[in-house]
């Protein structure tokens, strides 16, 4: 993720200025090599305008009875861009460079939880929240705890209350990754609170295992499954990326899955849930050639098959929708693609490829 990216980055400014911003891009076809032979291959609904100069990460989706969000973190040019969920054109830019109120610094992963919007900025070591969808911040958290932040997810507590889950990928004085009996922090936990004068915070837990198989050694995508109690965490360990599930009270389960099936890197990771114990998990392994999604049984965590998009590479992270709208009336997956933009692939396209359920539809809460 480190050397490969950086190269493409630079190079990739070479067809920038080719680029409308205004309208997005159409997808081309080309020729696509799956990383296993049972991979489907399913067209892009639309890719975001791109600009490899924003360096976009990681997507998440908003929805209200007027507007229909994803919104993206851009690492490059500490900004969030909002694009029309339907058609992908770019809505707005959020944040200016710096470390104030508003302000961002490598922001990197970002969730919508109910009303708020949290963007986890790297070089700021903290959590921000942005009240949605005016996107005005109120405040932020974990200034004093993290380190090297990359992912969050999200639980709620009660009404206007949740528990915030942050990877924290901590290094040793020479950049490597530290010995296992210093990983207990690798994810924190924090209770936030939203009142009139914005967001309360206060640290609950840091949690990961310092033995055995439970160690979090190269963490950033993390993902709730509140129904069931459960976090997913992206084990990306190069030469054995992979999943492992925690607890929400910071206890390894034992249970890891995907070995084998992210050669490249286990990425981001999303649930389409049907109900509270049915659905799919969706996980990725980023790779600039070979970019693959698996798709694994929410429950049973047997692999249910795999799907490629004709033209998404380098997928950081990933976004789902349940919410039907008129262009994706049975939902969506959203996914950052060449560090550029975001694409967008319809559920029913997916669900078709691999014989998957499309009845499992949200409202506008």
């Amino acid at each position: 993720m480190a050397a490969v990216r950086r190269w493409l980055t630079l190079v990739g400014t070479a067809g920038v200025l080719a680029c409308q911003k205004e309208e997005a891009p159409k997808a081309m076809p080309r020729t696509v090599s799956p990383a296993r032979p049972d991979t489907v291959i399913v067209a892009e609904s639309f890719i975001t305008p791109f600009d490899t100069i924003d360096n976009v990460d990681s997507p998440a989706v908003y929805h209200d009875a007027e507007r229909h969000w994803v919104l993206a973190s851009a690492k490059t040019t500490d900004a969030v861009i909002v694009y029309d969920a339907s058609t992908g054109t770019v809505i707005r830019r959020l944040g200016t460079s710096g470390t104030g109120r508003g302000q961002l610094r490598r922001p990197n992963g970002i969730a919508v939880v109910d009303s708020l919007l949290f963007v986890v900025e790297r070089d700021n070591h903290r959590v921000q929240a942005f009240q949605l969808p005016s996107l005005r911040p109120v405040g932020s958290f974990g200034e004093r705890e993290l380190r090297k932040p990359y992912g969050i997810a999200g639980v709620r507590t009660g009404a206007g209350a949740w528990s915030v889950y942050i990877t924290d990928n901590y290094e040793a004085p020479d950049e490597s990754i530290p010995p296992d009996r210093e990983l207990g922090a690798r994810v924190r936990q924090f209770a936030v609170v939203l009142g009139a004068k914005g967001i309360a915070a206060h640290s609950v837990l840091a949690f990961g295992d310092t033995a055995g198989e439970g160690v979090l050694r190269t963490v950033e995508s993390i993902i709730a499954d509140s129904a069931q109690g459960l976090l997913l965490i992206a084990e990306e360990t190069e030469v054995d990326s992979h999943i492992k599930v925690y607890d929400v009270a910071g206890k390894f389960t034992g249970r890891i899955f995907g070995r084998g099936r992210f050669p490249q890197q286990a990425e981001g990771i999303v649930l389409y849930a049907c109900g509270d114990t049915a659905g799919y998990w969706i996980a990725t392994d980023q790779g600039e050639q070979v970019n693959t999604f698996h798709v694994f049984d929410r429950m049973t965590l047997e692999s249910r098959g795999s799907f490629t998009g004709r033209e998404t590479r380098l997928t950081d992270g990933v976004a789902l929708t349940q919410v039907p709208t008129d262009r994706f009336p049975s939902g969506a997956l959203y996914a950052s693609h060449l560090d550029g933009g975001v694409t967008a692939m319809a559920w029913t396209d997916i669900a078709g490829a691999l014989g998957l359920r499309t009845d499992c539809l949200t409202s506008v809460k």
